[in-house]
C-alpha cells in the first residue's frame, strides 16, 4: 500500500511510519526534520517541508496515494489552531489530487463519551478538558472539517497517550469510546489506525480506542 504520514516526526507518526515499513508499505514521510524519522532514510520516500499551509506544495505527496494519515496536532496546551488549519491544508491537496482515504489522530474528549461511564472518569474527562479545552477545540473544528469534506475520513480518538509497546490489545468502538478508556500507547494508536485503513465500517467516523 502506498501511504503518506503527516506528522511523521511526532509521538503517534513515528509508530506509524515505523510500523508502515515493518508491514512492508511504501511510505512518504512529510517532516521538518528528516533526522528526527525513527527509521533509515533509505526505508522511506522524505519530503521535507518548512511549512504545511500550502495545499499547493502538498499535491505532490498525496498525489495517487491508497492513503493519507496525518498524527497532526499541538504538542502543548496551547493549540494556536494548528490541527484545524494544516489539516484543511492537507484536505484541500488531497481534493485536488482525487486522494480520498485519509485517518487522522483526535482525542477521546471530542467524541461522545460512554452514556454508562463511571462517576470517577467524568470526573476525570472534566478535570482533563479544564487544563486542554483549547486543545480539544481545536480538534472538534479539525473534525468539523472533515465532515464537511468529500473524503473518506476516519479521526481515532484515543485518551491519554501513553510511550507504552505495542500489543495489539486495545478496545474500538465505531462512533463512540470504550467505557473506562482512560490510556493507550501511542504505538497502539498507529496499530489501529493502520488497521482502520481498509475498515469500509470505519468511513467518515469516528473511532474511540483505549485499553
Amino acid at each position: 500500500m502506498r501511504i503518506t504520514v503527516f506528522g511523521a516526526t511526532g509521538g503517534v507518526g513515528q509508530e506509524l511510519v515505523r510500523q508502515a515499513v515493518a508491514a512492508g508499505h511504501e511510505v512518504t514521510a512529510v517532516v521538518r526534520d528528516p533526522a528526527r524519522l525513527p527509521v533509515r532514510l533509505s526505508e522511506v520516500r522524505v519530503h521535507a517541508v518548512a511549512g504545511l499551509d500550502d495545499p499547493e506544495e502538498l499535491r505532490e505527496v498525496v498525489a495517487g496515494r491508497d492513503a493519507v494519515l496525518s498524527g497532526l496536532g499541538s504538542h502543548g496546551r496551547r493549540a494556536n489552531g494548528v490541527a484545524e488549519r494544516l489539516t484543511r491544508a492537507v484536505l484541500r491537496a488531497m481534493e485536488a489530487e482525487g486522494t480520498r482515504r485519509l485517518v487522522v489522530v483526535s482525542a477521546a474528549p471530542v467524541g461522545p463519551r460512554p452514556a454508562d461511564d463511571p462517576l470517577v472518569d467524568r470526573l476525570v474527562r472534566a478535570a482533563v478538558g479544564a487544563v486542554l479545552g483549547e486543545v480539544y477545540a481545536d480538534l472538534a473544528r479539525m473534525e468539523a472539517a472533515l465532515a464537511a469534506s468529500a473524503a473518506d475520513w476516519t479521526s481515532v480518538r484515543p485518551p491519554k497517550l501513553t510511550d507504552g509497546p505495542l500489543t495489539g490489545k486495545y478496545r474500538t468502538v465505531i462512533g463512540g469510546s470504550p467505557r473506562s478508556g482512560r490510556t493507550i500507547s501511542r504505538a497502539d494508536v498507529a496499530h489501529a489506525m493502520l488497521a482502520l485503513v481498509d475498515d469500509p465500517a470505519s468511513v467518515r467516523q469516528g473511532v474511540g480506542v483505549a485499553y
